[in-house]
């Protein structure tokens, strides 16, 4: 369907630039609101505030996904509702299936924080399936990150909006995937210091796959 993302600016498009429209999975036109609008009156339009910006890379997912347990909400009496790490897991010591599981609800809640892409090798089998079935781009492993603790904000850790092309490329063009994330934040500055936690959307190859409430 033929739909157009409105904010207050397109994460470095030229000045003007607010808005995105996609259809069929890919970016057909970046510009004005009246612009693009104009072109496509029968388009649905959904308005967001902040930035519209390319989805993210999680460049940790490897380590989030195969080394950190999500817990179910189910399981918030037994293990709290935050990951799991170093010896709780363990001490935990999920199986094949138990690491299937927690990766989807680690890929839902990557989702939230605007990432559409994730960097690395997976080697769990029920992992590499989640990933495969969540729709996600997955990129080789990104040296420059090597080490890194895992994270579910991309962002984290980012105070020189000069960083951001490193987890959002340039800005969204057509011909693209469209794969988005909106951010509430007024400029790469404010995302900068706010990181991803600020997500209001997720579009992943033209799905909206989050939404905030």
């Amino acid at each position: 369907m033929l739909t157009i993302h409105a904010a207050d600016a397109v994460l470095g498009a030229p000045v003007g630039a607010d808005s995105v429209a996609v259809d069929g999975g890919f970016v057909v036109a970046v510009g004005p609101y009246a612009d693009v609008t104009g072109a496509r009156p029968r388009a649905r339009v959904r308005r967001w505030p902040g930035v519209i910006a390319p989805g993210l890379v999680n460049t940790t997912a490897t380590a989030l996904l195969e080394t950190v347990y999500h817990p179910d909400p189910r399981e918030a009496d037994e293990l709290g509702t935050e990951p799991l790490t170093g010896d709780a897991v363990a001490a935990l010591a999920p199986d094949d299936a138990r690491w299937g599981a927690s990766a989807r609800r680690g890929l839902q809640r990557m989702l939230r924080h605007g990432t559409t892409a994730v960097a690395g090798t997976f080697t769990r089998p029920s992992v590499r399936l989640a990933v495969s079935r969540s729709g996600l781009r997955v990129h080789p492993p990104a040296a420059a990150d090597a080490g890194l603790p895992p994270r579910l904000d991309p962002l984290a850790g980012v105070r020189d909006p000069a960083e951001l092309r490193a987890y959002t490329g340039g800005p969204p063009a057509v011909g693209d995937p469209a794969d988005l994330a909106v951010f509430d934040a007024r400029d790469a500055g404010e995302l900068a210091g706010a990181g991803a936690a600020c997500c209001v959307a997720t579009v992943l190859g033209g799905r909206l796959v989050f939404r905030a409430s």
